[in-house]
């Protein structure tokens, strides 16, 4: 088994941005984007010129001949394949972590096992402190499979929400992030598109409770009135967001590590007989990251990894 962990990088190298709320793009597309982005740039920095016999191509083997071998710009680590590779010195903030504010989001995938939660929400922490080079993080929202806001009106939204997910689950995956904040390394936990029956369930079996509940109201145009009214008396704070909740599908991740003309030629392709990778791909997370610097209110830093389990 591998675990492929896949990086953006800081997608705001372009320039600094204004912030303005947590989730203002949609999520699965700036996140595949990104990725693609940084596969690109991997290649390009890691290959080698192209000599004078490569500078004409056989159009049908265009796709693999223009891309350099992947040991190239990907790096192994026991049973951890990284892609592209990273290099940690050129990871951290420009300033002291406590003039950040750092929020993480992290997406448990349906396609995942349930009872690997707990480890999955520690690696997720790891690397984002790793790569930002923070000792801590101010709030981690995690957002479970199968949750949404959707309805004729924000009435209905919050009625179907009381059924979703898996309440047994989610109090049991909850414990770790328990552990983290009990441990320093999570200020404030939250939830997202937990609707005001779901969350107050929620909140009577934990022992560290949620300070946050961030919702899509995307498909229902406002907060439903029973979650504002009972946030506001149990002192949990509502965001909203417009992130996709299944942010990474299966079928995504094929094609982004595929050998197609915007794939990253790392897994193999049968029909058309290019070698690389072969086995069953399972996405298992994503987290996305952000740290605004907090006197001047810009994003310095923003990303996201996303991993999934390859079984050869």
């Amino acid at each position: 088994m591998t675990r492929l962990i896949l990086s953006t990088s800081n997608i705001m190298t372009g320039g600094p941005s204004i912030i303005r709320k947590p989730g203002a793009d949609r999520s699965n597309l700036e996140l595949t984007n990104s990725l693609r982005s940084n596969f690109l740039a991997a290649q390009q920095d890691y290959s080698p010129p192209l000599s004078a016999t490569n500078s004409v191509r056989d159009s049908s083997d265009e796709d693999q001949i223009s891309r350099p071998q992947a040991s190239v710009w990907t790096s192994r680590h026991g049973s951890e394949y990284y892609i592209p590779k990273i290099d940690w010195s050129m990871s951290g903030l420009a300033e002291e972590p406590s003039q950040y504010d750092i929020t993480v989001k992290l997406f448990y995938l349906k396609e995942a096992d349930v009872k690997e939660r707990p480890q999955h929400t520690k690696d997720a922490v790891n690397l984002v402190l790793k790569e930002l080079g923070v000792p801590s993080i101010d709030l981690l929202i995690v957002s479970f499979p199968g949750m949404s806001f959707e309805g004729d009106c924000e009435w209905e939204a919050d009625k179907k929400n009381s059924a979703q997910g898996n309440d047994e689950e989610e109090i049991a995956s909850w414990s770790v992030l328990e552990e983290l904040h009990n441990n320093g390394v999570v200020k404030r936990l939250g939830l997202a598109e937990f609707g005001s029956e779901k969350l107050a369930r929620f909140l009577a079996r934990v022992n560290v409770r949620p300070q946050v509940d961030q919702v899509n109201v995307k498909d229902c145009c406002n907060v439903p009135p029973p979650l504002m009214k009972l946030a506001k008396r149990e002192q949990v704070e509502l965001l909203t967001h417009n992130d996709c909740t299944d942010i990474l599908p299966s079928g995504t991740l094929r094609e982004l590590l595929g050998q197609g003309v915007r794939g990253a030629g790392i897994l193999s392709e049968t029909k058309r007989g290019i070698d690389g990778m072969k086995g069953d791909l399972t996405p298992e997370w994503v987290v996305k990251y952000t740290a605004v610097v907090r006197d001047r209110g810009v994003i310095e830093n923003k990303g996201y990894f996303a991993v999934a389990e390859l079984k050869e």
